[in-house]
């Protein structure tokens, strides 16, 4: 009976940590991307697959798809993510979930800070918008709407897949987060209001600050539980 538990125990604890090694690759492999987009635009180098995107993205244009785009965009627009962030903060607390709260909460200002920051470090100036779409008057790279829809949408599935254990639902919540953070992402690629390296900057960024928020949201309860 022992042995059995503790076969099952260390199957446990195997499968957490090729886990835990897949979270760190992709954390750095994130690293490494933005490390080697910053540099380019630091040193004012052209990326050409900006342009071949662009050119390839904006020939699919059409009215019915410029329409869905104008609505994806609004997945990393401030008024949504206040309110879906609000509201997700009211529902933790109300099911007695603080930590996970206190999370949301400090996922928030990390992409805040991250967006500002990073945004005057780099002074890159945005691109030529498409459609007649008012370009924002903040800098370009990295694309703020990837840094906040992949912050929100990835701490989102962090915390719904905390007390999941069906792999297959845990895939699923990351593939819808990972498909709603695209898409918003897309659509400022589509509107041409950011250069496809900003998005990609910005999910580079996300990616860091979101594991290590969910790492440390697993060692939390750890620390506090009696």
């Amino acid at each position: 009976m022992c042995s059995s538990h503790c076969c099952r125990n260390n199957s446990v604890e195997a499968k957490g940590s090729r886990l835990l090694c897949a979270e760190f690759l992709g954390t750095a492999v994130a690293l490494a991307l933005f490390a080697w987009l910053a540099r380019k635009v630091q040193r004012g180098e052209d990326l050409r697959f900006d342009q071949l995107v662009r050119d390839g993205v904006h020939s699919w244009a059409s009215p019915q798809l410029t329409y869905a785009m104008r609505g994806f965009t609004q997945l990393g627009e401030p008024w949504f993510l206040i309110v879906a962030g609000l509201t997700l903060i009211w529902r933790l607390l109300a099911t007695g979930r603080k930590r996970a709260a206190m999370l949301v909460v400090v996922t928030a200002i990390g992409a805040e800070a991250l967006d500002v920051f990073l945004k005057l470090l780099f002074h890159r100036p945005r691109p030529e918008a498409f459609f007649g779409y008012p370009a924002p008057l903040s800098y370009s790279f990295p694309s703020g709407h990837a840094i906040w829809a992949g912050c929100f949408f990835g701490v989102l599935a962090a915390i719904l897949t905390t007390r999941i254990r069906s792999r297959w639902k845990q895939a699923a919540i990351w593939g819808a987060a990972a498909l709603l953070a695209g898409l918003t992402g897309l659509s400022r690629v589509y509107l041409g209001v950011h250069y496809p390296s900003d998005v990609l900057a910005g999910y580079a960024a996300a990616i860091a600050w979101v594991a290590a928020l969910r790492l440390s949201y697993g060692v939390w309860p750890r620390k506090t539980a009696p």
